[in-house]
């Protein structure tokens, strides 16, 4: 389980160890070295994805290398998923350290992103933050990530 602390609440999801075991693997690594405390949600898309995870704080940057997890055929982007972020030349399933939640019902991606978690708790604290994007896909104020933490069972 993975709990983010932002300045607009907290919400909490469930790693999926299954379809993407080392993009899951890495993201606990990353939180368990403080990674993406103090990050932004840099990505704000109404009615579509919130996204954070970047180090530099405006879409770039990462860990400095990547994880591969080829996402299942049917993998669908529904409110609640969490994936994780790739550029258009990356190969599908490639992972950094960039993360997106779904806002909306359904995303309409293609299967090309790994999926990391689903949204548990907080829904309500992802919405909140995902009406808080402009027409240019920019956070109107900033979302601030101060902690996460992860619990492994």
């Amino acid at each position: 389980m993975v709990t983010l602390k932002t300045n607009e609440g907290t919400f909490a999801f469930s790693l999926d160890v299954k379809d993407s075991p080392n993009a899951a693997a890495s993201f606990a690594s990353l939180i368990k070295k403080g990674f993406f405390d103090g990050t932004i949600f840099h990505r704000i898309v109404p009615g579509f994805v919130i996204q954070g995870g970047a180090p530099n704080g405006n879409g770039t940057g990462g860990p400095g290398y990547k994880t591969v997890d080829v996402p299942p055929s049917d993998s669908a982007y529904t409110k609640g998923v969490v994936a994780m972020a790739k550029t258009g030349s990356d190969p599908p399933g490639t992972a950094g350290s960039q993360f997106f939640v779904v806002t909306g019902p359904d995303a309409n991606l293609p299967p090309d992103y790994a999926i990391v978690g689903k949204v548990t708790r907080g829904l309500d604290v992802v919405d909140r933050i995902g009406r808080l994007g402009d027409a240019n896909q920019h956070p109107t104020e900033n979302v601030v990530i101060s902690k996460v933490r992860v619990e492994t069972s």
